[in-house]
């Protein structure tokens, strides 16, 4: 994948199943290189039945619409393990298929007011960077040369206005720059 930061969702359970990992097999004196293949269906197995703040069900509820029985929960003798019935399993069953439905709204309609917030403290904090024709500004270098060379370049004119939050910008002879540069790679250049 050439930006591997563009699937945001992927990288979010990597680090989550790396994070998981990291808390079970660390161990500074011995060495843990191979305990990973044991430990990862328990830690894919606790982000799977774990409740998300986004959804308020477990990825495993929304898939097979019941909540997994834990293996704790059988091994301790939990109130809904013991008190189980044959009987009541298949009317439970097609309580739950009646449901389905209502509890996918319910989801969906928890993820919406999740992102609502998430937007809104998003917005919250960021502040917009707009320019005007003729700033002087510094563009981000695409490909930095090392770890003591400046990670942009400039300064640059503002020469127009293509959209809000993309410019044409010119050098400080006046010539051409080109392409057009979008507001997050630059920054205001102050003489």
């Amino acid at each position: 994948m050439a930006h591997p930061r563009c699937n945001g969702q992927v990288e979010r359970a990597n680090g989550l199943i790396l994070q998981g990992l990291k808390a079970r097999i660390f161990d500074p004196i011995e060495k843990y290189g191979s305990k990973w293949i044991q430990e990862l269906p328990r830690v894919v197995w606790g982000l799977r039945t774990q409740r998300s703040r986004a959804t308020d069900y477990s990825p495993f509820f929304m898939v097979y619409s019941s909540e997994a029985i834990l293996p704790t929960d059988i091994a301790f003798g939990a109130p809904h393990t013991q008190n189980y019935g044959e009987g009541e399993a298949e009317t439970t069953w097609q309580i739950d298929l009646d449901l389905v439905e209502e509890h996918h709204l319910t989801a969906a309609l928890q993820h919406a007011r999740y992102e609502q917030q998430l937007r809104h403290y998003h917005d919250k904090n960021v502040q917009q960077r707009d320019f005007n024709v003729s700033d002087l500004v510094l563009r981000r270098v695409q490909t930095p040369g090392g770890k003591l060379t400046s990670p942009r370049k400039g300064p640059f004119i503002v020469s127009s206005i293509v959209v809000p939050g993309t410019y044409k910008l010119q050098r400080e002879d006046r010539t051409d720059m080109g392409n057009p540069w979008n507001n997050k790679h630059l920054r205001r250049f102050y003489p």
